[in-house]
């Protein structure tokens, strides 16, 4: 009777990660040609893979990823409500199109984001929905899309570039603010919070252009910077009242930042509505129920979201069709703030 020849076993994944000391998914990245694994650890793995002869199919991959139905979801800034209002609608859109959403928090931090983004790629996600941290470098757009993943950039534009994107037109929604503070008669606009980047010049972009089509100079002079956090507004509206005392009238950058700006009125005897001016931007839920109600720029960022969700199936389903990008056109919301 003849003996049966020893089976041999297939080399896979796992056995050239133990050969080389790392972890699956670094094994997986360096074989894809990742450039975020050090040269070092790309030569260890690849000597091991070809010690052992396992041959990465590449095919096999890229079904694995087609078959994901998890999509990535990076927000920049969850403690602001506007944030979480927008992920909503995303998530929703996402989940009546059959994908569950992995989302993760970057708090602003660049390092955390690489972290998350890499994370994901590991993970397979089928696309990335990225509201970038701030001073995110325009490269990254370009560098997610090397990989293979589709992908929609989200409120916070990263410039020029190939990537989807879904935001809300800044520049004319502080403009419709502003021209609403001048037909009441104001000629002395602060403007509160909001930190360097292009978002924060897209919105005072708006607000001197309502300035320059009234013939009127728009005094950069009134321009307080600040977190765009309910202390930013407090301390910023603290700070122009303490250098202009007279001045009735101010937009912030959102309405987080017109909630702490509220409070610095009360503080100041002076209440909105009645002794001062003060527009916000985003109209999250709770400016309807703030004292008083707060006049702002609504962006409806519940919708924002759904729109982020349906540009990223759309690149999902067609990986060639051209750039598509979303510009939410704001409306003004007067309650009594202003």
């Amino acid at each position: 009777m003849m003996n049966k020849p020893p089976s041999v076993r297939a080399v896979t994944i796992l056995d050239v990660a133990a050969a080389a000391q790392v972890s699956k998914s670094t094994v997986s990245l360096v074989l894809k040609g990742s450039p975020l694994i050090p040269a070092e650890t790309s030569e260890r793995v690849r000597a091991a893979a070809a010690q052992l002869g396992y041959v990465y199919n590449r095919r096999a991959g890229e079904l694995r990823r087609q078959s994901s139905n998890m999509v990535g979801v990076v927000i920049n800034d969850l403690m602001n409500p506007f944030f979480a209002e927008v992920l909503a609608g995303l998530e929703r859109r996402l989940a009546d199109a059959g994908f569950i959403t992995l989302m993760a928090h970057t708090s602003e931090s660049l390092e955390r984001q690489q972290k998350v983004l890499t994370t994901m790629r590991e993970h397979n996600a089928a696309g990335i929905a990225l509201c970038p941290a701030l001073d995110t470098p325009a490269s990254l757009a370009q560098d997610l899309q090397s990989w293979g993943i589709p992908l929609v950039v989200m409120i916070r534009t990263l410039g020029e570039g190939s990537y989807d994107f879904a935001g809300a037109d800044n520049a004319h929604g502080v403009m419709a603010a502003t021209r609403h503070l001048l037909a009441a008669g104001h000629r002395r606009i602060g403007f509160l919070g909001g930190l360097d980047g292009l978002m924060l010049e897209q919105r005072l972009s708006g607000c001197r252009a309502a300035f320059a089509d009234a013939g009127l100079a728009f005094d950069e002079d009134l321009v307080f910077s600040a977190s765009p956090t309910r202390t930013g507004g407090h301390d910023a509206m603290r700070s122009l009242l303490a250098a202009q005392p007279a001045i009735k009238a101010a937009i912030c950058y959102n309405d987080l930042v017109a909630f702490g700006a509220l409070s610095a009125l009360d503080e100041n005897g002076l209440r909105a509505g009645k002794d001062f001016a003060l527009m916000g931007f985003d109209n999250v839920f709770d400016a309807a129920h703030s004292h008083p109600p707060l006049s702002t720029v609504d962006v409806r960022p519940a919708e924002l979201g759904k729109q982020a969700a349906t540009l990223l199936l759309a690149r999902m389903a067609h990986p060639g069709q051209p750039r598509q990008q979303l510009l939410a056109r704001p409306k003004l919301v007067l309650r009594q703030s202003a």
